[in-house]
């Protein structure tokens, strides 16, 4: 199975999880950790332990963290070294809803394509106003 974590400083790994449940339903393959406010990397790295070691040893690993060379990736991406799991893991750094929900119904996990696609996602949302030059 392909399973897709989300790690994250704060509450944003939870958060984007649950907004995903919105959008594609409660699924047994997307998992979810926070690196919380005063929690300790070796605190954060124990828990990571435990979610992985669930996982069988056959089943890929999509990683995406909030920022790249933050304490949540790099953690998540020792605890996967040290179970062996490097060879069938892939991790991204800089997630957002577009990029995590198309890997999620995409068969093919993610690709250069679906990347693409999330970035176009960022653009900045205009609203014009109109005026009255008629009213004072």
């Amino acid at each position: 199975m392909r399973y897709v974590l989300l790690v994250s400083h704060g509450e944003f790994a939870p958060g984007l999880h649950k907004a995903l449940e919105m959008l594609a339903g409660e699924r047994d393959d997307l998992l979810s950790i926070s690196l919380k406010n005063g929690m300790g990397q070796d605190e954060f790295k124990v828990k990571v332990k435990e979610l992985l070691s669930a996982l069988d040893p056959e089943d890929e690993l999509i990683v995406f963290a909030d920022i790249i060379g933050g304490s949540p990736l790099t953690t998540t991406a020792d605890v996967v070294a040290e179970l062996g799991m490097l060879g069938r893991t892939k991790m991204f750094g800089g997630m957002n809803l577009p990029l995590v929900l198309t890997t999620l119904v995409e068969d093919d996990g993610v690709n250069e394509e679906i990347i693409e696609n999330a970035k176009e996602q960022i653009k900045e949302f205009r609203v014009s106003v109109e005026s009255d030059d008629d009213e004072i």
